[in-house]
């Protein structure tokens, strides 16, 4: 039935962009000989998808080996961007679409699934990650201070990232950090070593628990840093931290739950300290993720349970909180660098990577991890390029109701009102 309405003939496909080539389930090739990108389709299924712009279906397909995809992948990422049918960021705004998504948010976000959805995309193996982050396993948008220099390396730009987020902290030595979803341990130790706080990190990740807590270990920082297997909704109010980061965390917190999030960091940060939260943002207004099936793809395959807020929603619910937003940056081109820069290490390491994942869980589950890897990278980084998605730096201050304390009269924390000092 679906190779009757699909015919391979050439005058019922899409237009094919000149650097794109499809080889059809009986074997007839359409588009250029030399085509940077070449897509072989085993299943007419496959082939209705491609029809119909299904793009996140597509990327299925590859990933159970049902198409196979030839071609660099930064090729394969402008062949996606000539090939979708319109703009991935534009969602359904019906007035009871906000409801459904509000419903299917707060089931999705108990701690007990968080913590399972975590595990699920952290824990595929140590070892794996280690083959394409920096090595201090930096899993978050670097900062390249002279983005257009081709030379900057992707270590010295996450180390440029840390003491970023540390410099706009003002962090001092003795006070207290906490890391909200610490990942492997690079901001908490770079804090630790570099400005002397005495510093705690959580996360949900097991491996990435053992992994820090061996760090701190070999490192003999035992006695001012710690790092605890616990959600953010269960650490106590009643000792506050001077300073708190949250890094790519709270992509998993959820709509309905991020006013309460954000309450939660107002309780555990001490009147008059600060908060730098850095995460993707949403493109669009009211999209809660990218469409084309590119969103249905990740939450799939890479993130389960993840949701992305516009800046102005995020701002919105900082601000329920009573939380004050004294600094906001975007660093959405530094994504997209930094995501290219992981999809180019994984490229070159395609071998080490499956043997790495197989040890793991068996050469099929290797394979499809893989595939699926692949495909966030790159396409991850183009839709930070397009602008689909975006990465914002929220620096805030719970105010003190204090308004002789601070540096200036009437900043109730310790934010001096002044972009100079976050710049060396």
């Amino acid at each position: 039935m679906i190779r009757h309405l699909v015919s391979d003939t050439p005058s019922h496909m899409p237009s094919l962009p000149a650097d794109v080539a499809l080889q059809l389930p009986q074997g007839k090739q359409l588009g250029a000989a030399n085509a940077l990108v070449k897509l072989s389709f085993s299943k007419w299924s496959s082939i209705a998808r491609f029809k119909a712009g299904q793009i996140g279906a597509l990327a299925e397909d590859y990933v159970e080996g049902k198409l196979q995809i030839e071609g660099a992948m930064r090729d394969v990422m402008r062949a996606v961007t000539k090939l979708l049918p319109g703009n991935p960021v534009e969602s359904d705004t019906r007035w009871w679409s906000g409801w459904l998504h509000l419903a299917k948010s707060l089931s999705a976000h108990t701690p007990t699934k968080d913590a399972a959805q975590v595990q699920f995309h952290y824990d595929v193996s140590d070892a794996f990650y280690a083959l394409w982050l920096d090595p201090r396993r930096v899993y978050s948008c670097a900062y390249y201070p002279d983005i257009g220099n081709a030379s900057l390396t992707l270590a010295s730009a996450q180390e440029a990232k840390l003491d970023h987020i540390c410099r706009k902290l003002m962090l001092q030595p003795g006070e207290r950090l906490l890391d909200i979803g610490a990942g492997w341990g690079a901001l908490l130790l770079w804090a630790a070593e570099h400005y002397g706080v005495d510093a705690t990190g959580i996360t949900l990740s097991k491996n990435q628990r053992a992994h820090v807590q061996k760090l701190i270990d070999e490192k003999g920082l035992g006695k001012r840093v710690r790092i605890e297997l616990r959600d953010y909704r269960d650490m106590p109010d009643d000792c506050p931290f001077d300073k708190i980061s949250s890094v790519g965390m709270f992509e998993h917190v959820g709509r309905a739950n991020m006013t309460a999030y954000f309450e939660k960091i107002w309780h555990l940060l001490a009147p008059g300290g600060l908060v730098m939260n850095h995460g993707i943002t949403a493109g669009g207004l009211e999209n809660r993720q990218l469409g084309a099936g590119m969103g249905d793809f990740i939450e799939k395959y890479i993130f389960p349970g993840g949701e992305l807020l516009h800046v102005s929603a995020v701002l919105e619910h900082l601000s329920r909180s009573g939380l004050e937003m004294v600094d906001t940056e975007n660093l959405r081109p530094h994504y997209a660098r930094t995501l290219w820069d992981w999809s180019d290490a994984l490229e070159t390491r395609l071998d080490e990577a499956r043997q790495v994942l197989a040890a793991d869980g068996g050469p099929e589950r290797a394979e499809k991890t893989l595939r699926a890897y692949r495909l966030y990278l790159a396409g991850s980084a183009m839709s930070f390029e397009q602008g689909w998605l975006s990465l914002h730096q929220f620096l805030a201050a719970r105010p003190s109701s204090n308004v002789r304390a601070g540096r200036v009269k009437g900043a109730q924390s310790v934010y001096p009102f002044n972009r100079s000092y976050m710049y060396p």
